[in-house]
């Protein structure tokens, strides 16, 4: 991509791009069954990145499950790091003397905070309990994607009743409206609450108004008990949940923090939380948010919920076919496919899916999208619902860019600050690294970068600023924001490569520098003695990522025109680098620095591929390291590799780089016959997000790349997707992308330069050609890559 006016302000080209006439209106996009959800992995999601909600449905007893994406124990002040360089120095020694046994048992207990587990919780549930005995009819629960609006409408006694829920971003507010057409309207009882920490009541509640309900706490984390008593308490964050009713007709009366509703035919109730994380002042948040809604009807708070959500979620449209299938509920469409039958239509649908999530996950101002991006019923929830750095916080933030969702990546960015600021304490005070910062596997809401693990096997991983440096390159590179890459891009990306510059040892043998102690996420090989071990001299996976750092700051520091004492020593250490893609003998990729046997063949992190996905070292233009990639993914597969979840989704976007549809359309089958639950969420199991956002990344791969430094359009089309088309796709160098194709051939290709003028070449199948795209003008071309007039 040659970029022909780097000097025109990106300013101008968005302004440009948004005087573009208006797209097609969506399809219907909607997800809907014939019966309210009967537990969690059945409701729907809402959510406006900060304030979300599973809805369940029920006509007589509904739950409203809530999510704040700040509800977490703990505080900013528990340390920065654990162990010493002498520590680092002692574990480096055992390591090179042959015995790796003693560095993984012992490891953890040097570095790793093991005592308190914090996990994001839930905000509560609001119960509404009708007081009738309805005989329902004509059922139908639904979430309409388009407009990120969850509906629940039936019939009784010759009336008809109506639940619609939505969080909106542009008043801050989670809205549901309840109505009917019965003469005598409606009696229901509403009720907030939050379960116990073990045992232990976290909340209070009580009535503001004749017309309100206040839930407030405090959330803790209290770890279980000993000997009948509760030990190692962790206080964190304050919150207030905040709920008003608005209705037309009917009483509404206040006691103990029940608001009981009757004769009520319309109602709109408006639910507020605000923490402390966020403000010391919540509970006067909630007055002022509140106060800002009065006179605004249910219609007012939807069209603005609608216009802003939609401005995000509607420059993407993808069609395969198949909507006639749209009568049929999402559930038994499921079954169907689990059965052996095709549906593209809702592979669609689940790739659309995605962007909702993000969306309603991660918006500007919010905390990044969690391991469950922000719906949590759990007060311990699997995995403490964090942020783990070894692929499933980076997994979330795949589908970001190349799914026309920049935006939402701001969060991502925001914490990945946090964690650097953090992370320099750690490197000097843990591994006596002066200049720098680091990050390990997992983190929380106050960006903890240490170890906080009970294994080598996952803990002891250093990579996470690593992966992260990534994105943050990735990120100017599809943006071409100069300002970015300035402000932001080049400071982390430089400052994980300092870190790099001195963790890294000189190898005696082989003159080269490599990094270690290293393990390889989550796996394990046979040392010498035969038994399996974690911790190692070296690792592929470490050596593909502090090349690409290096390389990433080289570059951006050529962008920048910087030329220094750090770049030189960049360029330097660049050069003895122990390579991160070593080809072994039996053709396959090691994934360590000698060719060791696994316990565990078929192991479910494909680490040693990141050069492959998300990296981009290995592409087809080395023959070699693309067969040897093939390769190593077939003797996984053979050995029951990318079981479920986020490495199924994972394994679709290596099928997409390595070209190959047909392994990408049997993987996307077994994807959503094991992994993905009734309301669409990927099952790992549990649940985790990232399995959502890996395969909307992985349809978008298959459709169109551009990490090779030219789009390839159509690389990896799966054969039941023969007829369809994608609108409003994104390629790095900030190019939209609109695909038209019928029976496996292109039609038409549509590309448009956002933020200045590109000379692009473009690649199908075996053609080429280098097109001009003044900035802000569609160019169409036909499927030979001729240009329409």
């Amino acid at each position: 991509m040659i970029r022909l006016n780097v000097l025109l302000l990106s300013v101008l080209g968005l302004v440009i791009f948004s005087c573009q006439q208006p797209k097609e209106p969506l399809a219907t996009n909607e997800i809907w069954y014939a019966q309210p959800a009967s537990k969690w992995m059945q409701a729907l999601p809402v959510g406006n990145g900060r304030l979300g909600a599973m809805v369940f449905g029920d006509p007589q007893h509904e739950r409203i499950q809530l999510n704040e994406d700040s509800m977490w124990p703990g505080a900013a002040d528990w340390g920065n790091s654990k162990g010493t360089p002498e520590d680092l120095a002692h574990y480096r020694k055992l390591l090179l003397e042959g015995n790796p046994h003693e560095v993984d048992a012992n490891y953890m207990d040097s570095f790793s905070y093991k005592t308190v587990v914090r996990s994001h919780q839930t905000m509560g549930d609001l119960y509404i309990d009708f007081l009738d005995d309805k005989k329902v009819e004509n059922y139908k629960r639904a979430l309409d994607l388009n407009k990120a609006l969850v509906s629940v409408v039936y019939s009784a006694d010759g009336a008809e009743y109506s639940e619609k829920v939505f969080s909106s971003q542009a008043d801050d507010v989670m809205v549901i409206q309840l109505s009917t057409t019965a003469e005598g309207g409606m009696d229901f009882d509403l009720k907030l609450d939050r379960p116990e920490d073990h045992g232990h009541k976290t909340v209070s509640t009580s009535n503001p108004s004749n017309s309100e309900i206040s839930m407030l706490g405090m959330v803790t984390q209290y770890g279980g008990k000993k000997n009948s008593q509760p030990y190692e308490i962790d206080y964190g964050v304050k919150f207030e949940t905040r709920l008003k009713v608005v209705n037309n007709s009917g009483t509404v009366t206040a006691k103990d923090g029940v608001l009981s509703l009757k004769g009520v035919k319309n109602a709109t109730l408006l639910i507020v939380c605000n923490t402390s994380f966020y403000t010391d002042n919540y509970e006067a948040k909630n007055e002022e948010t509140l106060t800002k809604l009065q006179g605004k009807s249910f219609d007012d708070l939807l069209e603005r919920h609608i216009e802003d959500y939609g401005e995000l979620y509607a420059r993407v449209d993808l069609d395969l076919g198949g909507k006639s299938l749209d009568s049929i509920p999402t559930d038994q469409r499921l079954k169907n496919i689990k059965e052996g039958k095709d549906d593209p239509d809702l592979a669609a649908k689940l790739f659309q899916y995605g962007r909702y999530l993000l969306i309603s996950s991660s918006r500007p101002g919010t905390n990044p999208a969690n391991l469950q991006g922000l719906w949590n019923h759990h007060i311990e929830a699997p995995w403490n619902a964090d942020y783990h750095l070894n692929i499933n916080l980076q997994m979330n933030y795949w589908p970001a860019e190349v799914t026309n969702l920049s935006e939402c990546n701001v969060p991502l960015f925001s914490y990945g600050d946090r964690l650097l600021e953090r992370g320099r304490i750690t490197a000097k005070e843990q591994y006596g690294i002066d200049r720098g910062a680091v990050m390990h596997h997992a983190s929380d809401l106050w960006a903890t970068p240490w170890m906080r693990a009970e294994r080598t096997y996952w803990g002891a991983w250093i990579h996470g600023g690593g992966w992260l440096a990534q994105h943050y390159w990735e990120r100017y590179r599809y943006t071409q924001d100069e300002n970015f890459l300035k402000e932001q891009g080049y400071p982390f990306i430089k400052a994980i490569s300092e870190f790099y510059l001195d963790w890294l040892q000189k190898d005696e043998k082989t003159g080269k520098w490599i990094s270690f102690p290293e393990a390889s996420p989550e796996n394990s090989y046979y040392a010498a003695d035969g038994k399996p071990a974690a911790m190692t001299t070296g690792a592929a996976m470490g050596h593909q990522i502090i090349a690409e750092a290096f390389g990433n700051a080289v570059k951006a520091a050529e962008i920048l025109n910087i030329q220094d004492a750090f770049v030189n020593e960049v360029k330097t250490k660049l050069i003895d680098l122990h390579p991160g893609v070593v080809i072994g003998d039996d053709g396959r990729i090691l994934e360590w620095n000698e060719p060791y046997e696994e316990p565990e063949k078929g192991h479910r992190h494909m680490s040693h591929l990141y050069a492959l996905h998300p990296g981009d070292a290995i592409t087809s233009k080395d023959k070699e390291f693309f067969a040897a990639a093939q390769k190593t993914i077939d003797y996984r597969l053979q050995h029951g590799g990318a079981g479920t979840g986020w490495s199924r989704a994972w394994m679709i976007n290596f099928n997409a780089r390595l070209l190959d549809a047909k392994s990408a359309q049997e993987n996307i089958q077994k994807f959503m016959q094991i992994s993905v639950a009734d309301n669409l969420f990927d099952e790992h199991p549990p649940f985790q997000i990232d399995g959502n956002f890996g395969y909307t990344a992985g349809v978008a791969e298959l459709l169109m790349q551009s990490h090779e430094g030219f789009i390839r359009v159509l690389p990896a089309l799966p054969e039941n997707w023969g007829t369809g088309a994608i609108n409003g796709l994104v390629a790095r160098g900030n190019v939209e992308v609109d695909l038209e194709w019928q029976e496996g051939n292109l039609v038409k290709i549509g590309l448009m330069a956002k933020t200045g003028d590109v000379l692009e070449t473009i690649q199908y199948r075996n053609q080429r050609k280098e097109v001009e795209l003044p900035i802000g003008k569609k160019i169409w071309l036909n499927g030979d890559l001729t240009t329409v007039n």
